[in-house]
């Protein structure tokens, strides 16, 4: 760059005396401009400031992460607020701090200098934006440091796996876009990068930010091709997803097991069912709209579809109850296999009794005030008058009397056996009612174990 192509306004940068010395004033801003001039006389900004052209350009980077603004998990996009710091020795505006006035660094603006094309390989911004345009610090040594602000989009691959108790690893990766590792030799100045300004953010806690190096060779080139890569380690703050999604569930779930206790007589056994579905339909809904699709379904997910077989399964066997409750007359006697079974062992378990019995001993086959019982025969064959007291010995009377009699047992034996029935179905709906609730409860117990 020769002296006509500076422009007039040079006296207007922002020029800096580390070393003060008596009567800086005027002086030294006559004097600053004259380094200026002078260290930009023949100089280009277009060609790599180095004395040898066979040896590599040492460029450090420093990376502070100032913000995390958004993570976009649907489109695996991570904005950020960074602090890049880079480096490097420009051996053409060296000077001697001496002859000016002990001048020891100034700020001129970056576009004077030749600057390393560093860039963000996994950029997922569709602009393309760079850094700001902002001011270098140019020492007498020749050593540069360029700070720059930058919001950058990032590509993330999310692993939802285990959402909401997921943790992510979002990979930031810097380096030249034209030089290879013959002429740009990039290191990262630190093995982490700085959290001391960072700004905590609601949704993701940082847990650390490793910094690593490494030496890619492309299919393209030939070269080797440095970078450096900074590894943002996120894990995700679960109190707002378990407040406003797993714990309505469980508690959704929790009423699942309850329309087996409702009596079935209510009618509303399996609205109950059908209700806690639809719940459960709606918050697996919006659980789906912000999960990036992909095959791995996420670990709530994953509960929310066993929670909804559960009620689909609890919903079809209190159908199936229900029919079994309202057996009518008409029906079968109960089988032995299920008397033995469900009216006298589970009952006891279950501690289902009707009123009048006891739990601890349940009533036997044949006992008790359900059937009816004999009218007294003063120990006389069944059928027979005796003649003592028989004022007539008509059969029509007598075959009338024996006809309400058997009317009369039939009704009760069809009255006792739909009362089994009805005591099958109580027994099976206490049964499953808790094998359900112990259902839930080790889902429930699986998903915080799985999580932890």
């Amino acid at each position: 760059m020769g002296s006509t192509a500076l422009p007039t306004c040079l006296l207007a940068l922002s020029i800096t005396c580390t070393v003060l010395v008596p009567g800086c004033g005027a002086a030294q801003g006559r004097l600053a401009h004259k380094l200026l001039h002078d260290l930009f006389a023949n100089y280009s900004s277009a060609l790599r400031p180095a004395e040898d052209t066979e040896r590599a350009l040492n460029v450090t980077l420093q990376v502070t992460l100032s913000q995390i603004i958004d993570m976009d998990e649907r489109n695996q996009v991570l904005t950020s607020y960074l602090w890049v710091r880079q480096a490097w020795l420009d051996a053409h505006l060296a000077w001697d701090k001496d002859a000016y006035g002990g001048i020891d660094s100034i700020r001129i603006p970056s576009s004077y200098v030749w600057r390393p094309d560093i860039v963000l390989y996994n950029n997922a911004d569709e602009r393309f934006g760079g850094s700001m345009e902002t001011n270098v610090v140019l020492r007498s040594d020749g050593h540069i440091m360029w700070d720059t602000p930058a919001i950058t989009k990032s590509s993330c691959k999310v692993d939802v796996s285990y959402f909401p108790f997921d943790g992510q690893q979002c990979r930031l990766t810097f380096g030249s876009w034209t030089y290879n590792g013959n002429q740009i030799d990039l290191r990262n100045r630190l093995d982490t990068g700085d959290l001391t300004d960072f700004v905590e953010n609601v949704e993701w806690e940082v847990l650390g930010m490793p910094a690593t190096r490494n030496v890619i060779t492309y299919g393209c080139c030939s070269e080797p091709y440095p970078d450096v890569t900074y590894t943002l380690l996120l894990r995700r703050r679960a109190s707002f997803y378990i407040f406003n999604l797993l714990l309505p569930c469980v508690m959704i779930s929790f009423l699942a097991p309850l329309g087996f206790y409702l009596p079935a007589d209510s009618g509303e056994k399996v609205s109950l069912g059908v209700t806690v579905l639809l719940a459960l339909t709606v918050f697996q809904l919006l659980v789906a709209e912000s999960m990036p699709p992909s095959e791995s379904v996420p670990l709530i997910g994953k509960y929310y579809i066993a929670t909804m077989t559960m009620i689909t399964a609890s919903t079809a066997l209190t159908i199936i109850i229900m029919n079994i409750h309202h057996c009518g007359p008409g029906a079968r006697p109960v089988p032995p296999w299920a008397r033995r079974l469900i009216l006298h062992h589970l009952a006891r378990a279950l501690c289902v009794c009707e009123v009048g019995e006891s739990c601890g001993r349940p009533q036997r086959e044949g006992t008790g005030g359900t059937g009816p019982q004999d009218p007294p025969g003063d120990g006389v064959e069944p059928g027979l008058c005796p003649r003592s007291r028989c004022l007539c010995h008509h059969h029509a009377v007598l075959s009338s009397v024996a006809y309400i009699a058997g009317v009369f047992r039939r009704h009760r034996t069809a009255q006792r056996r739909a009362a089994e029935w009805k005591k099958v179905a109580k027994v099976m709906d206490r049964f499953f009612m808790w094998v359900f609730f112990l259902m839930v409860f080790l889902m429930s117990v699986l998903v915080i174990g799985k999580a932890a």
